[in-house]
């Protein structure tokens, strides 16, 4: 049986007639209003509905309710929608279902947009807008995992840029800006033929393969790697491609950071998104200390979530549209192996990798830490600024670093204090970089002045013979005592030198 859209002169009819009704990001904002498409963005159908009700038989209002909301819609309306494409032709291509005189959307055809351009996605409709669970080899559309994953990529113009785990399109739409050649591969042949529709409907060109993790890119090398792969974490069943990768536990995201060094180029990055497993009486980040031992890869990961057992199997229950009866029987059975393989949560986050120039030779620097706060997500702008930092403090040597003229960057100083008998006592101190993440350093008495005293004119090793001198101390002894001081605010981005970004 053909894929869907597998007619590519139906789907540049089809991506001709969506724009010419306005159906894009910022088309159907403006035709919803502010408030009802911020709801939509949210989950929350029914205002958009109610909205286009009144919107008659113009064909916008008709394919927000074909394709974004997923309801019957009189087969009249969507032939006056899309009349380059035709009706008979959407049929056979798979993109609705006829029953009688009324149309219902077979695929998820989505604008999504970034800062650059805009976009049309397409996938399998999702467990909300449609009855029964998803099918085996479902295609996920923009999930809250690809749209984080995106805005975390590094977008650094490169030659060769590999998508693994492409899913319908996502990242390689994305990559697309700033990536010479696109190689997207996944195990789903469905996803795969959604992928080939979603470049064709953006007038890209992707080089799609079929297979699981590097087997279809064998010997090859590439500038940038980014995957969000199926990495639920499981007994190694594969109820559902698109998040079950048949291996037990975390073990795909284990072959996938292990076998990264082979297929990337020196200097090369990578971006993944992984769940990995913690377990009873250890601490979360063995796990992940354990996949990078021996990659000789430097390496941030940070955990943005650790889920218990109960809360992790709900979220994917919740996600496939089973009835109560399959659902109650699949969360016990999940729960009943977590428990045998004494697994106390699963971590959730990104993990960032970059291999060694040419000709470096030196041990990887490899920071995991966890970053739970809303609003310190890592972008593709702190993931690279982190990067760069790094590098930074392994190529300055403490005299060179005593000479620089070293700049603070936006801080707030936060000071903790507890009453007592004589009044308020400090108990505490921290410098916070506004924005970014993981940017708070706890300091004393010297280091807030030595961070105050740094605007990038006096050199470094100048400013602490002052403060030796005004605090009666070796100025020696002090320097030993600041320069950690110092490269950790240069690694959290509260310092800088001018010759670096802030």
């Amino acid at each position: 049986m053909a894929h869907p859209l597998h007619d590519p002169a139906l789907i540049d009819a089809l991506g001709a007639d969506l724009r010419s009704a306005g159906y894009t990001g910022p088309g159907v904002a403006a035709f919803l209003g502010d408030d009802v498409n911020d709801a939509l963005g949210r989950g929350i159908w029914w205002p958009a509905l109610h909205a286009t009700a009144h919107g008659g038989p113009a064909p916008l209002a008709t394919l927000i309710r074909l394709l974004l909301l997923a309801v019957d819609v009189p087969v009249t309306e969507v032939a006056a929608a899309l009349p380059g494409c035709g009706v008979d032709a959407l049929v056979a291509g798979g993109v609705i279902t006829v029953d009688g005189d009324t149309a219902r959307a077979a695929l998820d055809i989505r604008p999504h947009a970034d800062d650059a351009r805009d976009y049309l996605v397409v996938s399998d409709l999702d467990a909300a807008t449609r009855t029964g669970p998803v099918e085996h080899d479902h295609v996920l559309g923009i999930g809250g995992a690809s749209v984080s994953l995106a805005r975390a990529v590094i977008r650094e113009p490169v030659g060769r840029a590999l998508d693994l785990g492409t899913g319908c399109g996502i990242q390689a739409l994305h990559l697309d800006a700033h990536c010479t050649q696109i190689v997207a591969t996944d195990t789903n042949e469905r996803a795969l033929a959604l992928a080939a529709a979603t470049a064709r409907l953006n007038g890209m060109s992707w080089d799609l393969r079929r297979g699981s993790l590097f087997e279809p890119v064998a010997g090859e090398r590439f500038d940038l790697i980014v995957s969000n792969p199926p990495f639920v974490v499981g007994s190694g069943g594969q109820d559902y491609i698109y998040r079950d990768s048949g291996m037990a536990g975390d073990s795909v995201c284990e072959r996938l950071i292990g076998e990264l060094a082979d297929h990337l180029n020196p200097g090369g990055t990578a971006q993944i998104l992984a769940n990995w497993i913690v377990r009873e009486d250890e601490p979360w980040e063995t796990r992940v200390r354990g996949w990078l031992a021996g990659t000789a890869l430097d390496a941030w990961v940070v955990q943005r979530e650790l889920a218990d057992p109960i809360s992790y199997v709900s979220l994917w229950l919740s996600d496939a549209g089973e009835n109560t009866d399959d659902l109650v029987r699949r969360g016990a059975d999940w729960l009943d192996w977590f428990r045998r393989e004494e697994i106390a949560g699963i971590g959730m986050g990104l993990i960032t990798l970059r291999a060694h120039r040419a000709g470096e030779t030196r041990e990887p620097d490899q920071v995991i830490e966890e970053i739970t706060a809303a609003g310190e997500e890592v972008t593709g702008y702190e993931a690279k600024a982190f990067l760069d930092r790094r590098a930074y403090l392994r190529d300055t040597s403490d005299a060179d670093l005593l000479a620089a003229r070293l700049s603070t960057a936006p801080v707030m100083l936060e000071q903790q204090s507890l009453p007592g008998d004589d009044g308020w006592q400090q108990v505490g101190a921290s410098v916070r970089r506004l924005g970014g993440p993981a940017a708070v350093l706890g300091v004393d008495e010297v280091s807030t002045a030595l961070l105050a005293g740094c605007r990038g004119v006096v050199p470094l090793g100048t400013l602490i013979e002052l403060l030796a001198g005004f605090h009666g101390v070796d100025t020696d002894a002090l320097a030993g005592a600041a320069l950690p001081v110092v490269r950790e605010a240069i690694g959290r981005g509260i310092l800088y030198e001018a010759r670096q970004a802030p």
